[in-house]
């Protein structure tokens, strides 16, 4: 998922993040949801550890493309992208299932068009995932995107302004499953999708596979079985310029390589979202468990 933003410009931005990045410390962003913020938190963490260098938190920034034109503006360093993310919203490519080819593709471009580089995923697939309530799934015999088609027709969805606007997102979804709601999708802030639709007031959204409130929330994820989303899979996009400045930023980063699983990231996210501990908190004993 991700997601995972509106286009900014880039006045606007710098003003939004007081200037240029400052070259003795590296300053790490994160899009506006908790799964991002955790996992900048853990990168910064780990930077800091190995390092010994200030990092600069530059948390709940945005959107895709807010933190894209940020690190490409050098307002941040880095932060956490999705490879299918990469490959539709920026790249604006079709969506290609294979994980591989997806990867090897946006590392190749985007060290091409904007001197950026992918390091090595986290482990887990954070793809979207299109919810109903678990009450409904039961009553309706929902276990698929296709069941969705016998309802669609009476259900009422809302979905997060980026998902309505990427080429991966609803238009593509409503062609490839023939899906038509009883009015056009409502569109709101990704956060405020979860409740909208445990309190009845959507019935069907589309979230993030590795989202805590999934469980919390008794909500069921649908099975993609057209296979319509691409791969999502977390990793560090840098700035080539900064792994120059600190030679040992990508070995530092190389040792969260498939560290984290899916189950264990929606059990992250859980512990933010549903547990309300603080984010810090969780990177810091995360990684005292995996990388002592």
């Amino acid at each position: 998922m991700a997601v995972r933003g509106g286009v900014v410009s880039l006045i606007a931005l710098g003003s939004l993040l007081g200037g240029c990045a400052r070259r003795d410390r590296v300053v790490v962003g994160a899009k506006n949801f908790t799964e991002s913020d955790l996992l900048a938190e853990i990168v910064a963490q780990q930077v800091e550890r190995r390092l010994h260098v200030p990092v600069q938190r530059r948390l709940h920034l945005g959107g895709t493309f807010v933190c894209h034109q940020a690190i490409i503006a050098g307002q941040i360093d880095l932060y956490v992208e999705y490879t299918g993310t990469a490959f539709t919203a920026v790249l604006k490519h079709a969506p290609v299932a294979d994980r591989d080819s997806v990867f090897r593709q946006v590392a190749s471009e985007y060290a091409r068009q904007f001197d950026l580089r992918w390091l090595a995923p986290f482990g887990f697939n954070n793809t979207f995932a299109i919810l109903v309530r678990g009450t409904d799934a039961a009553r309706y015999g929902l276990k698929a995107i296709s069941d969705l088609s016998r309802v669609a027709p009476r259900w009422h969805a809302g979905f997060g302004y980026e998902f309505l606007e990427r080429a991966d997102g609803f238009a593509g979804l409503s062609r490839v499953y023939g899906l038509r709601f009883a009015a056009p999708p409502t569109a709101m802030d990704l956060g405020l999708t979860y409740r909208a639709l445990a309190d009845g007031k959507v019935d069907v959204i589309a979230g993030n596979s590795t989202d805590g409130q999934i469980a919390g929330l008794h909500l069921v994820a649908l099975q993609d079985d057209k296979g319509y989303f691409p791969p999502y899979e977390a990793a560090p996009v840098v700035r080539a310029r900064t792994l120059e400045r600190f030679p040992g930023l990508a070995a530092a980063l190389e040792e969260l390589r498939g560290k984290i699983s899916d189950d264990e990231m929606r059990g992250l996210n859980a512990a933010a979202d549903v547990e309300h501990r603080d984010i810090r908190t969780i990177a810091q004993q995360w990684l005292e468990t995996h990388l002592p």
